[in-house]
């Protein structure tokens, strides 16, 4: 888990082929939000395919609206409903090691797409028509991994020197971890918006984010 020192190469190599919009030395200042690279052991889990769309959302929440949304079957961007929308899920939120384990699905590369530079057709294939969201799916069969920006059950650390190696959230005071985000500034506004698909890419909750609910398995 975490940024490990072969991606941060190949960043520096899509930098060096022109593939980044602006000067990417604040990215690699703060590459230490996901560092060091640590062994988590993560038990069986359930994740959901894709975070909640408005319609899955009003189910709990019948008031619910978003007006950023063109149809029901978005992505809802949750807010100040975020309190009461996890009080009346049946699910529970991923631990920052589960969301990186899912995102992942196997590779330990830039995206689960390898270590090239994710495109603008990555998000709106995220997000368009069942076809193209399911040809978009990765080794798992999950949708939209680093798209919208997905909150976690982790307390934010700014790194993850003593955090736990089983997998458990960090608890306490403080906002949340929040990751992915990479389509939540679409049109795509030349400001390398594309590192925030990245696998290892974490940052403190600010504003509205996008649940992906999680359930433990059954032991019976």
């Amino acid at each position: 888990m975490g940024l490990s020192d072969e991606e941060l190469d190949a960043v520096r190599a899509i930098e060096r082929g022109d593939g980044a919009d602006d000067d990417l030395d604040p990215f690699f200042t703060g590459a230490d939000r996901a560092r060091p690279v640590r062994e988590v052991r993560v038990e069986p889990f359930l994740i959901a395919r894709h975070p909640l769309t408005v319609a899955q959302v009003r189910h709990w929440l019948p008031e619910y609206e978003d007006s950023f949304t063109e149809s029901d079957a978005s992505t809802a961007r949750i807010e100040d409903d975020l309190d009461e929308l996890l009080g009346a899920l049946p699910f529970r939120l991923p631990t920052e090691a589960e969301w990186e384990y899912a995102a992942r699905a196997g590779t330990t590369t830039l995206t689960f797409r390898g270590n090239g530079r994710p495109d603008e057709d990555q998000v709106l294939d995220d997000f368009a028509d069942e076809d193209r969201t399911t040809a978009a799916e990765n080794a798992f069969g999950l949708a939209a991994m680093g798209s919208a920006n997905e909150i976690c059950a982790d307390v934010w650390i700014s790194h993850f020197t003593n955090a736990p190696t089983d997998a458990r959230p960090r608890t306490g005071d403080g906002p949340r971890v929040v990751r992915g985000g990479g389509g939540d500034l679409y049109p795509w506004q030349g400001c390398d918006e594309w590192l925030l698909l990245l696998s290892a890419t974490r940052y403190e909750r600010q504003g509205f984010t996008a649940v992906r609910p999680v359930a433990s398995v059954p032991t019976h």
